[in-house]
C-alpha cells in the first residue's frame, strides 16, 4: 500500500495545485509542504517496513512496485529534496507567470519518479521513467523564453530516442528471457549469449545514461538548467539525473556477471571517465553561475558512473565502489541542493546569472557565504565534508583494481591512467567552486548591480540553505556512523555484501589522493581562472569566455547529423513515391482523365440536349405527327375527304420519313465532325468534380432529340440481339 501511495499522492496533489496554483495565496505553499512533507515520511517508513504493491491490469502486465535496499533510500533522498525545493519555491515564484502550471507538473514529476525508484520490473521502470521525462520537459520550457524553448527541445528529444531505445532492448530481453523482473533476470540472463546480451545492455544504457547526463548524451543538461527555475534546477541536477544512475545500476546487477560484468565494466567505463573529465573542463571555462552547475554536475555523474564501472569489474570484492557509487549519489544531491539554490538567491536579487554581473553580491551575505562554501568544499572533496568520504571510496577502487592487475599479471596501465584522470578531474573540481566562491563573495562588487529591496531572502529559503550546509559537513565527520550505514543498507541491491573492514578515510594514503587534487585545482585556478579568463581594465575585473560558441556538440553534429539524416529519408521516401508521381502526373493519366471527362459528357449531352435544346419541341412535334397518323383514317371515314385524306396521310408519312432520315444522318455527322472539338474540349480549370465547355449553353443551336433517338435505337438493339442470341 505505502508504494502506492508514494506514486499516485503527488498526482492527486497536483489535481489540486493547479488551481490553488493559479491564487498565487498561502493555500499552493501549504499544499506543497504538505504534500512533499507526507512523502518523506511514507518514504522514511520505507526503511523500516519493506512494503510491495501491485496494480493489476495497467498496460496489460500490471505495474509492479516494491521498496527496500537501495530503493527506499532514494524514495527518501527524493521526498527531502522535493520538501526543500518546496520550501524555497514560494519565494522563488512570487509574481511569476504559469505558476499553476510548474507547481502541477511538480508534483506530477514527483510521483513518477517515486515510480522509477519502487519498480520492481523494467516495464513499470520504463513507463514512470517515460512519464517523468514528458513532465519535467515543463520544468524546463517554464520561462518559455527562446533559450528555454530551444533547450526544452532538445532535453525532449534526447528523452524520446533514449526511450525509444530502451523500449527496443526491453522487446529483446523479453523475447529471449520471458520476464523483466529485476528479481528474476539474473538467472533468466544467464543463459543469453554475449552478443545478445550487450545489445541489450547497451540499448538500456543509451536510454538512462541519456536522463543522467552522459557523454555523448549529455548535451541537455548545460543548457537545460540555466533556463530551469532553480528549485527545479537543483531537482534535475540533483534528483532527476539520479534515476538515469539508478537504471544503469539495475541493468549492471542483473544482466551481467562473471567474465561478462568485467566486460560489461569497461565498456562503461570509457563513457563515464570521458564524462567525468569533460564536465569539469567545460566548467573552469563557463562564465554563466548556473551553466558552470550544470557542467559540474555533468562531471559528478562522471564519478558516480565510474564506481558504477569499478564495481562490475570488482565482480564479488566491488563493495567499496557500491559503496562510493551510493554515497556520491547521496552527496552529489546534498550539495547541488545547496549551491542551486543559493543560485537561485543570486538571480532573484541581481536577475542575472552572468558571471560579470553577480560579482560581489555575496560580499556582506555570511549565511549565503558559508552555505555555499559547504557545498563548494563537499563537491571539491575538502576533507571534513561528505564528498572526501565518497570520492575517497571511489578512488580506492580504482587503486584497488589495477593493483589486482598487477598482482595476477595484467595490464594495469589503463587504470593508472584513469585514476590520474578521476584526480585531475577533482582539481578542476576545485578550480571551478573556488573561482565561483571568490567571484561571488570575495570580488569587489561592480557600480551598475542591481539590487533587490528589502531581506534577500526568505525564511524558508535560508532554511534550505541552513539544513543542506550543514548536512554535508555533519556526514563527513560522522561516516562510519552514518554515511557507512546509510551504504550497507543500500548494497543489496547491487548485489554486492558489505565490505569486510572499515575504510580508514583520513589516513595519510586517502589524503595523498585528496592532496593531489588540491594541488592541481589550486594551480588551475591560479593560472587559468586568474590570468587567461580574467582581464582587467581600468581596475575592475572582466571574466571572458574563451570558448568557442560554434564548438557546442549539438550545433556542430547533432543537429546537421539530424539534417543529413532527414535528407536521405526524404530521398528515399521520394525513390518510393516517384512511380505512383509519375502515374498520377505523367500524360497516361492526363489521356485517362480526358476520357473520362469525354465519357461523363456523353452521358450528361442527352439530358442537356432534352431540357434545354429543340429537343422536348422535336420530340412533341413527332408525338403531334403519331397522333395525326392516328387521326386521319377515322377523319376520313367520317367526312368522305378520302383523296384529300390520302394525300394528307402521304405528305405525314413522307415528313416523318423525312424528319426520322435528318435526325439519323446529319446529326451524327454534325456530332462527330463538326462540334466535337467544342463539345470535349478540356475544361479551364484543373477540378476533377466540374465538366465546362468552352461555348456557353446558349450557342448549342441544334437539337439533341436525334441523338437521344439514335441511342433509344441503339439499345433497343443491343436488347434485341441478346433476345435472339439466348
Amino acid at each position: 500500500m505505502i508504494p502506492l501511495l508514494l506514486v499516485f499522492l503527488p498526482m492527486l496533489a497536483a489535481a489540486a495545485a493547479y488551481p490553488l496554483g493559479q491564487r498565487e495565496g498561502r493555500g499552493i505553499n501549504a499544499l506543497l509542504c504538505a504534500a512533499s512533507g507526507l512523502e518523506l515520511l511514507l518514504a522514511l517508513s520505507l526503511l523500516f517496513i519493506p512494503a510491495a504493491a501491485e496494480a493489476p491490469g495497467i498496460c496489460g502486465t500490471g505495474l509492479h512496485l516494491t521498496g527496500g535496499s537501495l530503493r527506499s533510500v532514494m524514495c527518501v533522498l527524493a521526498g527531502f529534496m522535493w520538501l526543500m525545493t518546496a520550501l524555497a519555491s514560494p519565494e522563488y515564484f512570487a509574481g511569476a507567470r504559469c505558476n499553476a502550471r510548474y507547481f502541477a507538473f511538480y508534483f506530477w514529476t514527483l510521483g513518477a519518479l517515486m515510480g522509477v525508484f519502487l519498480a520492481a520490473d523494467l516495464l513499470t521502470l520504463l513507463i514512470f521513467f517515460e512519464i517523468m521525462s514528458f513532465t519535467s520537459y515543463v520544468w524546463v520550457v517554464q520561462n518559455e523564453t527562446p533559450e528555454a524553448i530551444r533547450a526544452s527541445e532538445t532535453y525532449l528529444f534526447i528523452a524520446v530516442v533514449g526511450g525509444l531505445t530502451m523500449l527496443t532492448g526491453l522487446f529483446l530481453l523479453y523475447n529471449a528471457c520471458g520476464t523483466l523482473e529485476l528479481s528474476a533476470l539474473p538467472e533468466a540472463a544467464a543463459g543469453l549469449s554475449v552478443p545478445l546480451r550487450f545489445t541489450v545492455g547497451v540499448c538500456l544504457l543509451v536510454g538512462f545514461g541519456a536522463k543522467a547526463g552522459m557523454f555523448p548524451l549529455h548535451i541537455w543538461l548545460p543548457k537545460a538548467h540555466p533556463v530551469a527555475p532553480a528549485p527545479a534546477s537543483a531537482l534535475l541536477s540533483g534528483i532527476l539525473t539520479k534515476s538515469g544512475v539508478f537504471g544503469v545500476i539495475a541493468v549492471t546487477c542483473s544482466l551481467f556477471s562473471g567474465a561478462e560484468a568485467a566486460d560489461w565494466g569497461r565498456l562503461l567505463l570509457v563513457p563515464a571517465v570521458i564524462t567525468m573529465f569533460l564536465g569539469a573542463f567545460l566548467a573552469v571555462f563557463s562564465v554563466d553561475l548556473k551553466r558552470t552547475l550544470a557542467c559540474s554536475s555533468m562531471s559528478q555523474i562522471g564519478f558516480i558512473l565510474t564506481g558504477v564501472s569499478m564495481g562490475a569489474l570488482l565482480g564479488g570484492h566491488g563493495a567499496i565502489a557500491g559503496c562510493g557509487t551510493v554515497l556520491h549519489m547521496l552527496n552529489h544531491s546534498l550539495i547541488k541542493l545547496t549551491l542551486f539554490v543559493a543560485a537561485g538567491v543570486v538571480y532573484f536579487n541581481v536577475h542575472s546569472l552572468d558571471l560579470n554581473d553577480v560579482r560581489g553580491f555575496g560580499r556582506d551575505k555570511p549565511m549565503l557565504k558559508l552555505a555555499f562554501l559547504s557545498g563548494a568544499c563537499s563537491i571539491a572533496g575538502i576533507p571534513g565534508f561528505g564528498g572526501y568520504i565518497s570520492k575517497t571510496l571511489l578512488h580506492e577502487s580504482i587503486v584497488e583494481y589495477a593493483e589486482h592487475l598487477a598482482e595476477h599479471g595484467g595490464n594495469a596501465l589503463p587504470y593508472h591512467i584513469v585514476e590520474w584522470i578521476f584526480l585531475l578531474s577533482g582539481g578542476l573540481t576545485l578550480a571551478y567552486m573556488t573561482r565561483l566562491f571568490y567571484i561571488l563573495f570575495i570580488a569587489p562588487k561592480p557600480e551598475h548591480q542591481h539590487q533587490k529591496h528589502g531581506a534577500y531572502m526568505s525564511p524558508g529559503t535560508a532554511s534550505v540553505l541552513v539544513v543542506g550546509g550543514l548536512l554535508m559537513p555533519l556526514l563527513g565527520s560522522t561516516a562510519h556512523l552514518t554515511m557507512d550505514r546509510i551504504a550497507a543498507y543500500a548494497l543489496p541491491f547491487m548485489r554486492m555484501h558489505p565490505m569486510e573492514h572499515a575504510v580508514h578515510y583520513f589516513s595519510l594514503t586517502n589524503l595523498k589522493g585528496a592532496a593531489i587534487s588540491i594541488t592541481i585545482g589550486t594551480l588551475v585556478f591560479l593560472l587559468v581562472g586568474m590570468k587567461a579568463l580574467t582581464v582587467r581594465k581600468n581596475g575592475a575585473e572582466r571574466y571572458r569566455s574563451v570558448w568557442p560558441k560554434k564548438l557546442d556538440l549539438e550545433d556542430l553534429v547533432y543537429r546537421p547529423l539530424l539534417r543529413l539524416l532527414s535528407r536521405v529519408g526524404h530521398f528515399f521516401a521520394r525513390l518510393i513515391e516517384l512511380p505512383g508521381d509519375r502515374l498520377v502526373n505523367g500524360p497516361g493519366m492526363k489521356w485517362v482523365l480526358g476520357l473520362g471527362r469525354g465519357l461523363a459528357r456523353l452521358i450528361e449531352l442527352p439530358g442537356r440536349w432534352l431540357v434545354n435544346g429543340q429537343g422536348l419541341r422535336r420530340v412533341v412535334g413527332l408525338g403531334n405527327a403519331l397522333a395525326r397518323l392516328i387521326e386521319l383514317p377515322g377523319e376520313f371515314l367520317v367526312n368522305g375527304r378520302g383523296l384529300r385524306g390520302m394525300i394528307d396521310l402521304g405528305t405525314a408519312l413522307a415528313r416523318a420519313a423525312e424528319t426520322l432520315g435528318s435526325m439519323l444522318l446529319f446529326t451524327p455527322l454534325n456530332l462527330i465532325f463538326f462540334r466535337a472539338e467544342r463539345s470535349f474540349a478540356a475544361p479551364e480549370d484543373d477540378e476533377f468534380s466540374r465538366y465546362t465547355t468552352r461555348s456557353e449553353r446558349g450557342r448549342v443551336d441544334r437539337s439533341f432529340a436525334a441523338d437521344l433517338l439514335c441511342a433509344g435505337l441503339g439499345a433497343a438493339a443491343v436488347l434485341l440481339f441478346v433476345t435472339l442470341a439466348h
